[in-house]
């Protein structure tokens, strides 16, 4: 173990779009861990959309986080040490620990990876929060039924590419949304949507969407908003459903984008939309994640890891997907496995 950790602070909320100096590397003595705790090496950390949220000084479902303060997030490591009768060295953990090169945690706090069963890093992905946002979400809030049209917003990243093959098992057909043509040719190629289409390089996507959606849309997983969701709503068939997971157009906006109103095509077509947190499912995780392993270890559920090397580079991890520029999970990695 080195001598000293190393962290990942917040320095100054952003303005707009998040930039590197917004954050700020330092380092601090490693105690011991007390009777209770643990002491983790970090080997992945999570960076993800929430996370601009966070950043914040507004009230929301999670506090923000303060200047000063080490930069929130999942992560999963070894435990190095442990006073907590439930570890021992050598365990694999997930837990909130933000982004940090070792932490203490409350042994309580912790869970436990199986390495044999799935990669490790999987438990921040497709077996993590990702993998059972999109479960709960498509599933629980929007029940789709074999048959119906399922359109997915930034289909190509961690939660929406879920998305997408969870409706295909369930015998529905999968429409993306995506940000570049390499991401239509990743979803459709590998992950068997049925259609999708690159936004940036069309003017008119609600026309766009009529092509690729000829019977119309019976269920929509948001996690874009704006222009995109725009575009989906006046499409959307009587008694669809609408599962709003995220809004990233908007999170580094200053000043609201103003957009039409368009609601009432909610009660021409008496359908639902609903917003959502996977922390709204905490006592069905167990559930969630054994169907996705089940789909994991069949090769039914694919997925891709985007790994950035270094605790030093996970503000530009986190900046560069806030962009879109990775595909499937963005992770950090610390530490060798």
């Amino acid at each position: 173990m080195e001598d000293l950790n190393q962290q990942i602070t917040v320095a100054a909320r952003p303005e707009g779009f998040p930039k590197e100096s917004d954050f700020q590397l330092v380092s601090t003595s490693i105690r011991s861990p007390r009777d209770g705790e643990c002491l983790v090496q970090v080997i992945y950390l999570s960076v993800d959309p929430y996370m601009r949220g966070r950043l914040r000084d507004v009230k929301s479902y999670a506090p923000p986080v303060a200047i000063g303060q080490v930069m929130v997030g999942r992560v999963v490591g070894r435990v190095l040490e442990s006073r907590y009768e439930g570890y021992r060295e050598g365990d694999f953990v997930f837990g909130d620990l933000g982004w940090r090169k070792y932490g203490i945690a409350k042994g309580q706090s912790l869970v436990r990876i199986n390495p044999q069963a799935a990669p490790i890093s999987t438990a921040l992905g497709v077996l993590g929060m990702p993998g059972l946002t999109s479960y709960f979400g498509l599933l629980d809030v929007c029940q789709p039924q074999s048959g119906e049209t399922v359109v997915v917003s930034a289909a190509a990243g961690a939660v929406g590419s879920t998305v997408g093959q969870i409706a295909k098992i369930k015998g529905c057909r999968a429409v993306g949304i995506v940000g570049s043509d390499e991401k239509v040719r990743y979803v459709t190629q590998e992950l068997g949507f049925d259609a999708a289409f690159n936004y940036k390089s069309v003017d008119n996507h609600s026309e766009k969407l009529k092509g690729l959606c000829p019977r119309g849309i019976d269920v929509y997983f948001d996690g874009v908003g704006g222009a995109i969701t725009d575009a989906v709503i006046p499409l959307v068939n009587v008694k669809a459903r609408i599962a709003i997971c995220g809004q990233i157009s908007q999170y580094n906006l200053e000043t609201p984008e103003m957009g039409p109103r368009l609601f009432w095509h909610l009660i021409v077509k008496r359908a639902k939309m609903e917003g959502f947190l996977v922390t709204d499912y905490t006592e069905r995780r167990e559930e969630g994640l054994r169907q996705l392993s089940e789909w994991v270890r069949s090769g039914t559920l694919k997925y891709r890891e985007q790994i950035t090397e270094g605790i030093e580079n996970a503000p530009r991890a986190f900046i560069e997907m806030l962009s879109g520029r990775n595909i499937g999970k963005q992770l950090v990695k610390v530490s060798a496995e």
